[in-house]
């Protein structure tokens, strides 16, 4: 639209932006009203930003684009706060791999949805509409459909079904928990801190590696395909895994598979700055690493913050939790490609790597005071 690649990067920060304020509006509604309405409300504003999109691109307005992209960003918000839906009515030690089963739905679009971005555009042109609008269409529908559903059959409502049982816990004289202290408020907020902070390395560390190693493979000869590869093997390491990695949350508990997780991602940021630039294997197993360690981070991070908020305030909780989770993002992927300029990739991916250990001493902290 612009007959120029200067502004390229706003569609990204538009979509991020969009979503980080959406998260929290979900996060309102789901504590007010329940996950329904939060889920559904949250899918059919992705739906609408679609439509925006599809629009601008038609009346070839970059204004109306960016304004459309924003609230696009709604419908990522959503599909990140879906897992905590899979674990409001869930037994305390079977969260992590309900939240799993969640993630793991995600790889199937994950892998058809690039696949089917020609074939949509094809489709688009024969409607008169741009070719690279076709992907929206999908989107939307796919969004459309998702609340329709959610609205329809999501019922009973998990998080009000599980503040419902929980009522009913504590007015049984034989079942109702002793009074909260100050210290277990302490342990509380402790938690939250704790959850955040492990979601927001992990996504600030994978974001900025994954981001910059196809500029690295081009830099060093490789094409399309064999970037397109490795940031396949990439994605299909942070959500194939999940059903294993909620087991061995449950099983082991979350502060063991937090530290497993900034220890992978050290190992991944380790082999990517080693690797030579012209082995796509090696690169290739240090991004596998890398969504690995997310996944493990993100599981963990996940559980952690279900396990210590109270339901009176979760789905408020875990909103915030998720804005600052999309601008860790935003800032890996704008933080990245600054330093490689003016450094390297290798000494990003050290330098993430490194960073990632951070999350051993908060580990180790908080078993201490236990």
């Amino acid at each position: 639209m612009l007959g120029s690649t200067s502004l390229a990067g706003l569609p990204s920060a538009l979509i991020t932006g969009g979503s980080a304020l959406a998260a929290v509006a979900v996060g309102r509604v789901s504590q007010a009203r329940g996950r329904r309405p939060g889920l559904a409300t949250g899918y059919l504003t992705g739906a609408i930003g679609s439509a925006g999109v599809i629009t601008a691109a038609v009346l070839s307005n970059p204004v109306l684009l960016f304004i459309a992209l924003f609230v696009y960003g709604a419908g990522t918000a959503t599909n990140l706060q879906a897992r905590y839906a899979g674990a409001d009515l869930a037994a305390p030690g079977h969260r992590a791999r309900a939240v799993s089963t969640v993630l793991v739905a995600t790889t199937l679009g994950g892998v058809a949805g690039p696949n089917l971005a020609a074939p949509t555009g094809a489709a688009a042109e024969h409607l008169g509409i741009p070719n690279l609008a076709g992907p929206f269409i999908l989107s939307g529908t796919a969004y459309a459909l998702a609340a329709l559903v959610l609205a329809l059959r999501l019922r009973p409502d998990p998080l009000l079904m599980a503040r419902t049982l929980a009522q009913a816990r504590e007015a049984d004289p034989t079942t109702r928990p002793a009074p909260a202290d100050v210290a277990g408020t302490t342990e509380s907020r402790g938690g939250v801190v704790l959850g955040a902070l492990v979601m927001i390395l992990t996504q600030l560390v994978m974001v900025a590696i994954m981001t910059m190693t196809p500029v690295h493979m081009h830099d060093h000869g490789h094409g399309t395909a064999a970037s397109g590869l490795v940031i396949a093997v990439h994605i299909g390491a942070m959500y194939l895994p999940s059903p294993l990695t909620g087991w061995l949350v449950d099983r082991y508990g979350p502060m063991t598979i937090a530290a497993a997780s900034g220890i992978t991602l050290l190992a991944a940021g380790v082999l990517a700055a080693t690797a030579p630039g012209d082995s796509v294997a090696l690169l290739a197993l240090a991004l596998a690493l890398l969504g690995l360690g997310w996944n493990l981070g993100l599981v963990s991070g996940t559980a952690i913050i279900t396990d210590t908020v109270p339901l009176a305030t979760r789905a408020k909780t875990q909103g915030l939790v998720d804005v600052s989770i999309a601008i860790a993002g935003a800032t890996g992927g704008l933080a990245s490609g600054i330093m490689v300029t003016a450094t390297s990739y290798p000494d990003l991916a050290l330098t993430g790597g490194i960073l990632s250990l951070a999350l051993l001493p908060a580990m180790a902290a908080t078993a201490y005071r236990r």
